[in-house]
């Protein structure tokens, strides 16, 4: 008899441990769908992926910052000349599921927040931040550093901020800088594009490539930080950080900014 029992015990014990063994490619143990997610599952995931991430058929809505109002009106009735379908056979209680389902996927709410004042970002990007001086938004900027333009629409804002304050960064794959002198004295500086044993293409400021043959330099010198500032926590105010976040999480689409960008000053922490 306690034989028999302790095969059962090993057994049911067993049981449990397999059912808490982690998904090999995922961070934790395999829950079954809601009934949010499945409902999702049924009639979102076609078009717009498992993750919502987009694919060939539909946007990515996990970047979404639409209301539940919106997402629920979008749902029910569709958008007018896009492939996005309405579903009217749906119950409120099933598209809030799928609002909800789709709030999970975004991770938390409060993460796609913003912050601050995308204007006022728009301002502090352009301006006192100089972020322009080496990235392009929509099209404006310099050309040194990575295109923003889509670089906030779907992370969080304290993954956009922790990374403007990151004091260790170090150059970017495809973005390595360089000093060079060649042998009649002339320094340039900038990141270099292309290169191999005999030449390389360097990208200076203005937006200007120059083709350089190793044979015509004297030095290249390759700083080990990245060009980009990591005084950040000193040269803005906390309240200018959060307008920064909320510029780069694409928070705003006014015009570009004529006025000072001085105006934007804010003393308070």
């Amino acid at each position: 008899m306690w034989i028999g029992l302790a095969l059962l015990l090993c057994a049911g014990l067993a049981s449990s441990s397999l059912a808490q063994q982690h998904d090999f490619w995922g961070e934790g143990p395999k829950t079954a769908a809601t009934p949010g997610q499945r409902t999702f599952n049924d009639n979102c995931a076609g078009c717009h992926g498992l993750d919502g991430r987009g694919g060939d058929k539909g946007p990515n809505i996990a970047a979404s910052v639409l209301s539940d109002a919106q997402l629920s009106t979008i749902i029910s009735k569709g958008i007018a000349g896009t492939a996005m379908p309405g579903f009217p056979d749906l119950s409120q209680r099933q598209i809030r599921a799928i609002i909800s389902s789709l709030r999970t996927l975004q991770g938390k709410l409060e993460e796609r927040t913003p912050p601050g004042d995308g204007a006022r970002g728009k301002v502090i990007f352009f301006g006192k931040g100089e972020c322009s001086n080496c990235h392009t938004f929509s099209g404006e900027g310099g050309f040194l550093g990575p295109d923003l333009s889509a670089y906030g629409s779907d992370i969080s804002a304290k993954a956009i901020r922790d990374e403007i304050l990151r004091p260790d960064r170090g150059a970017r794959t495809g973005y390595q800088s360089a000093l060079i002198t060649t042998r009649n004295g002339n320094r340039l500086e900038g990141v270099i594009r292309n290169e191999d044993n005999f030449s390389l293409q360097l990208l200076v400021p203005d937006g200007s490539f120059h083709f350089l043959q190793k044979s015509d330099l004297q030095n290249i010198e390759h700083p080990s930080q990245s060009l980009m500032p990591t005084n950040y926590r000193e040269r803005l105010t906390s309240t200018e950080l959060n307008d920064l976040v909320s510029y780069l999480m694409n928070a705003v689409s006014a015009p570009h900014p004529a006025s000072n960008p001085t105006q934007t000053e804010n003393p308070t922490e």
